[in-house]
């Protein structure tokens, strides 16, 4: 469980340059969320994905770094969003037109794996989110906004007090969900600035986003299906008998796993 919590929380990056495939993967039960997307030039060839020709000194001078694609991002989305793998030869026709012939492009892309059943929960300011699985299963946070999105919320709806429309976001709510709520069949927390601090300016109403899953948890001896097929774990050992723990005291180690998890985030 705690390993496929790490990969799901994890960001990725992967790059490739003109020529080469670009792949994308996610484990067992997820896919892909693309988060962001670069295609074109903004750093030296030297520094990164030099071109494949020879080129003289007068030549590399002349090469476009501030040279960039708008599309990349759709074109990302439309090959690689909410599927498990994705793998294409990246070149500048995929792209549409080019905006710098002559100079060697490159591909970045940002993305998470996210849980392919999952619950979002929204509780307005000072109010109570209260985030609850069924029996044998536990709740894996995937995400945590709490402030004042652009988008806003139905259940929240901004009353305009004469205050402009501003988005702003509290940098530390999912670490604090992920520390109240990992490995937990249920938890609860106030929509407040007490537990989130307070990242809008006064008179501004917020609201707590919580996206989450509920994973089954396995005993030590079972196979944890959730995780990648590559992945193995040994069986928890107790520090004073080194022998196999039981399920309940698997259970609170976990706890602890995945509080360390959280600070180590």
């Amino acid at each position: 469980f705690a390993g496929y919590i790490s990969q799901v929380l994890k960001n990725y990056t992967d790059h490739a340059c003109d020529g080469e495939y670009v792949s994308l993967r996610c484990p067992h039960r997820t896919t892909i969320s693309i988060q962001s997307s670069f295609y074109g030039r903004i750093v030296p060839s030297h520094q990164l994905c030099p071109s494949r020709y020879p080129h003289s000194y007068a030549t590399l001078i002349k090469e476009d770094v501030a040279c960039s694609v708008g599309t990349s991002l759709q074109k990302m989305l439309d090959e690689c969003q909410d599927r498990r793998s994705c793998q294409f030869l990246v070149n500048s026709r995929l792209f549409g037109m080019d905006p710098c012939p002559g100079t060697s492009k490159y591909l970045l892309v940002w993305y998470k794996c996210r849980p392919n059943e999952y619950k979002s929960k929204v509780a307005c300011e000072d109010d109570k989110l209260r985030l609850t699985c069924k029996k044998s299963m536990v709740i894996a946070i995937y995400s945590a906004v709490f402030g004042r999105t652009q988008g806003g919320s139905l259940e929240c709806p901004y009353q305009n007090l004469g205050m402009p429309m501003i988005e702003c976001q509290s940098a530390t709510a999912l670490q604090l969900m992920i520390k109240r709520c990992h490995g937990k069949r249920s938890c609860s927390i106030y929509a407040s600035t007490y537990e989130f601090g307070d990242p809008c300016y006064p008179g501004i109403q917020k609201h707590l986003n919580v996206i989450y899953t509920c994973a089954t948890f396995y005993p030590v001896d079972n196979t944890p299906l959730l995780l990648p097929v590559d992945e193995t774990r040994p069986p928890a050992l107790s520090s004073s008998s080194m022998e196999p723990v039981g399920v309940g005291t698997e259970m609170a180690l976990l706890s602890n796993i995945l509080a360390a998890y959280a600070f180590i985030t």
